[in-house]
Parts: structure tokens; C-alpha cells; sequence
């Protein structure tokens, strides 16, 4: 049986939304496959995506092969982002975290969320690799070889929706890519009244931070497309929507939607 850790013991934080609190009554009606607090991880078995990435972090494993996105993504690229970058991002957020083994028991996703509760000398650490390795299991995990070239079920009326069209929502994403100066990441992200928006974040901050859940993001760090793409940016952007798994991202939309209606009923 998963237990669940009391905060100020009567007290749970939200892995949603930033300052949100929930009692621990109403915490009892949440269904604990997407809100992992616990104290003895030996009880999860299988800790997939999102907000159920736990101490020790390591690196998901990839579903297809390192030269399984060509042509739109290289080979090379992806090893070296993956083992490289990634690794490093996996291994520094460990070697942070391991003085202070109370932190080890709570989600990556609260920790991000509750930056300015942790000790300074780890904060900035945290923000930047606990960011880039909860934003890069999301990214390999939407990827797929010939992906689906447009969204499916729900997500694809609320696209229309909202945007207007599949297409117009494209171009939202594209701009917000490329006027992201320097590195960081666009996104489509779901808020907590249930609407969708197209941002950016800088760096490796996630759109969790902000009080969003993400749906898909799209990597616009120089190393996610430099040997293939050089400064081509935009040419990178446009080949991205021919590996993008709608079926995963459409997932995460019913995930998030349950986390909404869990937390609408519990306030």
C-alpha cells in the first residue's frame, strides 16, 4: 500500500498547481497512480512520464531506436542528446539531492514547483536539471517513427477549437519556437480551468512551474538539432511534425483532464 507522506501533517502539496493545497482528507479521494507521494518506493514498480519521475531519477528507455526519426531527426543527434546531455542532466539532479534525503521522497514535479522551499545551495540545480530531465522524458516519449501528421480524439476538436484550426495552431507553436531567444522550449499546455495555450519557457524551465500542465513541447535547444539543421531553426520546426506520436499526446490530455476534475472535486 502506497503511503502518503504528511507536509505540516495535515497538509499535502498539489503536483499541479504551485501553491495549491490540498487536506488530507480530500487527498484520500485522488487516485494515487498520478499523485506519487510516497514514502516507500519499493511499492512502485513502474514510474512512467510526468509527475510520477521519482529519486533515484535515470533515464527512461527509449521505445524506438537512436536512427529510428530519420530523416527528420539524425541519428547522431539523438545519441548524443539522449546520453549526453540528458545523462548529464539525470546524473547532476542526483548528485544534488543526495544530502538532503528528505527531498528524495517527493515527485520531481513538487520539487519544481516549490523552488523557493529548497535549500539555496541546490535551487538553481534542481530548476535547471530536475527542469531538463522532467522536460526530455516528455519529448522522447512523443516522439515515433512516421508519426501521425495530425492530432486524434479529443484534443483534436479542442485544437480546432481553440485555435482554429490544426494549421493555425502550428504556425502558434512554430512562432513561439523561434522567437524564443536563446534556448528553452515552446509548448502546448493545459490550464487549470481546463484551456489550452501555446508558450515558451526558457532554459530547462518546465511549464509546471507556471501553474501549466504540458501536452507536447518541442526542443528548441541548439542541441537538439545543431549537426543536422546548423541555424536552421525553422527547418528543424517543420520536420518535427512528421515524428510527433498524437496518440501519446492525446493520452496526456486524459490524464491531464482527470487531474483537473480530481482537484475541482476535492476544492
Amino acid at each position: 500500500m502506497i503511503e502518503i507522506i504528511p507536509i505540516l501533517k495535515t497538509f499535502y502539496f498539489s503536483i499541479v498547481l504551485n501553491g495549491y493545497l490540498l487536506t488530507s482528507s480530500n487527498f484520500e479521494n485522488l487516485n494515487k497512480n498520478l499523485y506519487v507521494y510516497v514514502k516507500d518506493k519499493e511499492d512502485i514498480k513502474v514510474l512512467r512520464g510526468g509527475d510520477m519521475i521519482m529519486y533515484p531519477y535515470k533515464l527512461p528507455e527509449l521505445t524506438y531506436s537512436y536512427d529510428a526519426l530519420e530523416p527528420y531527426i539524425d541519428k547522431e543527434t539523438m545519441e548524443i542528446h539522449y546520453t549526453k546531455h540528458h545523462g548529464a542532466y539525470v546524473n547532476n539532479l542526483n548528485s544534488a539531492l543526495e544530502k538532503y534525503p528528505y527531498l528524495q521522497n517527493y515527485c520531481l514535479v513538487s520539487l519544481l514547483t516549490n523552488l523557493n522551499a529548497l535549500p539555496s545551495d541546490i535551487r538553481d540545480s534542481v530548476r535547471n536539471n530536475g527542469g531538463g530531465h522532467l522536460n526530455h522524458s516528455l519529448w522522447w516519449e512523443i516522439l515515433k517513427p512516421n508519426g501521425s501528421k495530425e492530432p486524434v480524439g479529443e484534443l483534436a476538436k479542442l485544437i480546432n477549437e481553440t485555435f482554429g484550426s490544426f494549421n493555425n495552431f502550428k504556425e502558434q507553436l512554430n512562432k513561439a519556437a523561434l522567437s524564443r531567444f536563446g534556448s528553452g522550449w515552446a509548448w502546448l499546455v493545459l490550464d487549470k480551468f481546463g484551456k489550452l495555450h501555446v508558450i515558451s519557457t526558457p532554459n530547462q524551465d518546465s511549464p509546471y512551474m507556471d501553474g501549466f500542465i504540458p501536452l507536447m513541447g518541442v526542443d528548441v535547444w541548439e542541441h537538439a538539432y545543431y549537426l543536422k539543421y546548423q541555424n536552421k531553426r525553422a527547418d528543424y520546426l517543420n520536420a518535427v511534425w512528421n515524428v510527433l506520436n498524437w496518440d501519446v499526446i492525446e493520452q496526456k490530455y486524459q490524464e491531464a483532464k482527470q487531474k483537473l476534475n480530481q482537484l475541482v472535486k476535492t476544492s
